[in-house]
């Protein structure tokens, strides 16, 4: 059960955050400056492309590293093909895992290696493995570890991994919005450098001022009427999240949205694309998880017994309604009214794609943190 109470109190809000996740929320747009600061002094500004590679291979464990590599392929479109490198192992710690290269990774693709940790034998065997092939390696990773000293040497350029001052003695999170964005942000200033997306530094300056702006809107201080995160939390209370997406920067929101609804916060979501969500998704309408529905028996006992998930669809866009553009929101609006669904919406405000995506995305992860605090105070 959601304490509603809870989400406007906020000294109790920073009593029941141990893991931090509000403040790594609220200081996005500060990691957004440092990680784009630290890119530069790794040299990335300087750098000389001869032309765009031919691929974007992205390898790294977690939650922020797989967000990463999916908002990458969102902003690329189709200026290359962005693969995730899926790891290998018997089990998810970081010194049972492997990555290997495809067959067909050579001289003209460029392998990222994002993580949190920077621990992981894996990352550094699948460094040296590109660096036989001729394959570029680009890493992002904690400053002291051994895939820094491993990529760092002579097999490629190590960004360090932007940290807040209080996260040198924590363990790092890595589905915090702090650690997305400590990673992301080098990377595309990397990919402006090689011409695939479009991310100079004044658009990551735009970017961070966007992430300060949701900050102020979405923080612990702002009553839940007028807070778009809270208002999305309390929403979300008992209910299966139906993220339901429409627009290439949307979709990888929409997807880390549910990760990050299941790793903080320990609730299911299912995300889907509009226009196939319809009916992907649309028998979670009619069925045991419809507005309507009550499996339990009629005289169970409604107080001790938790109450049934019902689904609520949430809309995320990466462009207002009157933007014009083919668009299959109306259809989902009915759908859903027509099974008595509610839905919640999202969009942003007017903006370029990195202010876009870090709109949604700060939003989403602050939506994550709040559902997750209120539901487990203690």
């Amino acid at each position: 059960m959601l304490d509603e109470s809870l989400l406007d109190a906020p000294e109790a809000l920073a009593r029941a955050d141990r893991r931090g996740l509000l403040r790594g929320a609220a200081e996005a747009g500060a990691r957004v400056r440092t990680a784009a600061r630290y890119a530069a002094e790794a040299g990335i500004g300087t750098l000389n492309p001869e032309g765009r590679p031919r691929s974007v291979l992205v390898a790294g464990a977690g939650t922020a590293a797989i967000g990463v590599a999916d908002l990458i392929s969102g902003l690329a479109g189709a200026s290359a093909p962005v693969t995730r490198l899926h790891p290998t192992g018997v089990a998810p710690a970081a010194g049972a895992l492997r990555w290997a290269l495809p067959g067909w990774a050579g001289s003209v693709d460029l392998l990222l290696i994002v993580t949190t940790d920077g621990t992981e034998p894996g990352l550094s065997l699948l460094a040296e493995q590109a660096y036989r092939r001729g394959v570029t390696v680009v890493a992002v990773a904690p400053r002291r570890g051994p895939l820094t000293e491993s990529v760092g040497g002579s097999h490629g350029l190590v960004v360090p991994m932007a940290t807040a001052p209080h996260e040198m003695y924590e363990e790092p999170q890595p589905a915090s919005t702090g650690a997305l964005w400590a990673l992301f942000t080098p990377i595309l200033a990397l990919l402006d450098r090689v011409g695939l997306i479009t991310a100079p530094a004044d658009a990551l300056e735009k970017t961070a001022e966007r992430l300060d702006h949701i900050a102020e809107r979405c923080g612990p201080a702002i009553a839940t009427y007028s807070n778009p995160a809270k208002t999305l939390a309390a929403e979300l209370a008992d209910t299966l999240p139906l993220i339901w997406t429409e627009g290439a920067i949307a979709a990888p929101v929409g997807r880390r949205f549910a990760a990050v609804l299941a790793e903080l916060a320990g609730r299911p979501a299912l995300a889907a694309e509009l226009p196939e969500a319809l009916p992907v998704h649309g028998g979670l309408l009619a069925g045991d998880f419809a507005a309507g529905a009550d499996p339990e028996d009629f005289f169970r006992d409604r107080v001790e017994d938790p109450q049934a998930l019902h689904a609520r669809v949430v809309l995320l866009r990466d462009r207002p309604v009157d933007a014009g553009g083919l668009t299959a929101a109306p259809a989902a609006r009915e759908l859903a009214l027509g099974h008595d669904t509610a839905i919640s919406e999202l969009e942003p405000e007017a903006g370029n794609e990195l202010e876009t995506l870090a709109e949604l995305l700060a939003i989403t992860d602050f939506a994550a943190a709040y559902l997750a605090l209120a539901s487990n105070p203690t």
